[in-house]
């Protein structure tokens, strides 16, 4: 698995594996703490759009696909796209840059498969109990961690109720069958929020 990462203009392309993801948490320690903090604080960029989830647990995989299949399109410089994989609590260094973050992943929300849902912050902390995503807990605990190091961005969550989650590299036909609506929702949600 490759994490890709924009970060000040610069393209990189990330191992998953522990080394790959230790030291993608070092170097965002070492951009938010170093000399590139008073650049990021003077020019934060508009978006963050953040795939999350496991690419090998079949419909579970629907974030990452979706921003690698974005990251093929053209779009402004104030939009970036990351590739989260599993390891949304270790990214919120990366928070410090963006005035919004777009999270797209599954939602369990007991509705049909291939339901689309557009949630605010708000309404992942409504129900503690309730949690409608594997990683919602890890991106608020982030963003909480962001608030306290100096920047909270607005968080926005675009995510689609799975069918199947279960050892696999292949969406389910019935996300399989949705996942152009669900591109062009986010393509929606991405122009509403940066007014494209």
């Amino acid at each position: 698995m490759l994490f890709s990462l924009l970060v000040m203009g610069e393209s990189m392309i990330i191992t998953g594996n522990r080394w790959g993801r230790r030291y993608l948490k070092n170097l965002m320690i070492e951009l938010y703490k170093g000399k590139k903090q008073q650049h990021m604080e003077n020019d934060k960029k508009k978006l963050l759009v953040l795939g999350v989830g496991n690419t090998l647990l079949m419909d579970e995989r629907i974030g990452v696909h979706a921003v690698h299949t974005l990251l093929k399109e053209t779009w402004p410089a104030e939009i970036d796209f990351i590739d989260g994989g599993t390891f949304t609590q270790d990214i919120f260094y990366l928070f410090q840059a963006y005035e919004t973050v777009l999270v797209l992943d599954i939602i369990r929300a007991g509705n049909s498969p291939g339901t689309i849902y557009d949630l605010r912050e708000k309404d992942l902390r409504k129900d503690e109990k309730q949690r409608l995503s594997l990683h919602d807990i890890d991106l608020l605990d982030s963003l909480d961690m962001a608030e306290l190091t100096g920047n909270k961005p607005a968080l926005f969550f675009l995510g689609i109720e799975p069918e199947t989650i279960d050892w696999g590299t292949e969406l389910s036909n019935t996300l399989e069958n949705r996942f152009l609506t669900y591109l062009d929702a986010v393509r929606l949600k991405i122009s509403a929020l940066v007014e494209v």
